[in-house]
């Protein structure tokens, strides 16, 4: 059965187009399904019911099972969410996070089953990589985040169309560039009038830098822009963010030049997780000045939050303090990133934190030379 939840408006109108309807019926059920969260068609009274009969026989709204949902001291809150496999059955699971704020709701969504990209301090990693996710399974989480909110005492007598989750970032398992066709679907939905609504100043994609997709995106869809940054200099990058090999510190940065000249904010943020002894020296400080001289930007330095056997340690609060000051007395906007949900395995790079190490990374740690 087609499932409708892969779809974005341009997709679903020509679905029911195929099937001999008016392409408006796409705007209706995306209604129902994204601002009422309803999937079931019979709830649906604005469709007709001959209509109705022939979707419940030849299409679905599969979304993907929660298997856990836990909450935090601090209100964060976690979704393991089981992704089938397409080609055998088998059962996978990513991640997502839903960071309450005084002036926003953040929810964190992933991307991919595992990652690729071998970032030596992410978690994520570790597992190895499985396989993309569907445009269903990444905007069933957000569907699921949102409906599962709305039975939480101080969300539960929000009306329907009421917004719990304000931002969406795309900074949960997986490289989301790495998924483009599939990320942009469900983002796409995310920005519809018909489906969320989002702005675009309110939905972030995070990035290790694929330059080609970066471009791409730019055109395709501008949405805010995170880059993972993580090294000041092209030797370090290389070893804690791989994907540097292929396209080094200058690339990206003209890739980023490119990326405003459309993008919905007028700056990229550059993250930053601080590790101690490895990239989070005064040195490391003024290379990035240099880095990024030309790039409006921000900074979110981000500390290490460990997980077994990682091979690195977090940074000093005084090394964080001193590397902030430098780059804030340089006359940039930096932020220090708040751990939240780390009782619960939901802080910035320990999402899977407790899974198998496919890759045998930690074995193949090799200490870096502070540059």
């Amino acid at each position: 059965m087609t499932n409708l939840l892969n779809f974005n408006q341009q997709q679903l109108a020509d679905y029911f187009i195929s099937i001999g309807e008016k392409p408006f019926r796409a705007k209706q059920l995306m209604r129902w399904v994204y601002h009422y969260g309803v999937t079931d068609l019979d709830q649906m009274t604005d469709i007709a019911k001959v209509l109705r009969e022939k979707l419940a026989n030849e299409t679905s709204f599969n979304l993907p099972e929660v298997q856990l949902e836990q909450a935090s001291d601090d209100g964060t809150r976690k979704w393991l969410i089981g992704a089938n496999n397409l080609k055998d059955g088998t059962n996978s699971s990513v991640e997502t996070v839903f960071i309450p704020e005084d002036d926003r709701g953040t929810l964190c969504i992933s991307s991919q089953v595992g990652c690729a990209l071998e970032c030596t301090f992410c978690s994520t990693g570790r597992q190895g990589f499985n396989r993309n996710l569907t445009v269903s399974e990444i905007i069933g989480q957000l569907w699921i985040a949102n409906q599962s909110l709305r039975k939480v005492d101080g969300y539960d007598m929000l009306a329907p169309t009421d917004r719990i989750i304000s931002n969406v970032v795309m900074m949960g398992m997986g490289e989301p560039l790495a998924n483009y066709d599939n990320v942009v679907s469900a983002v796409q939905i995310m920005l519809d009038d018909h489906g969320y609504g989002l702005s675009r100043r309110r939905v972030t994609l995070s990035t290790s830098g694929l330059v080609p997709q970066m471009d791409r995106l730019k055109e395709d869809c501008p949405v805010a822009l995170a880059v993972s940054l993580h090294a000041p200099n092209d030797a370090l990058r290389d070893v804690i963010v791989p994907i540097n090999k292929k396209y080094p510190i200058k690339e990206l940065m003209a890739a980023c030049e490119r990326y405003l000249v459309k993008a919905p904010r007028d700056f990229v943020t550059f993250e930053y997780v601080m590790l101690d002894g490895i990239n989070d020296t005064v040195e490391h400080a003024h290379q990035l000045l240099n880095v990024v001289k030309n790039v409006p930007c921000k900074f979110n330095l981000i500390p290490f939050n460990p997980f077994p056997n990682s091979g690195y340690g977090t940074s000093t609060p005084n090394h964080i303090r001193v590397f902030k000051d430098i780059l804030m007395n340089a006359g940039y906007i930096v932020t220090v990133r708040r751990t939240r949900g780390e009782d619960i395995d939901a802080a910035c790079g320990q999402l899977a934190g407790k899974v198998l190490d496919k890759t045998n990374r930690s074995a193949k740690f090799i200490p870096i030379e502070v540059m």
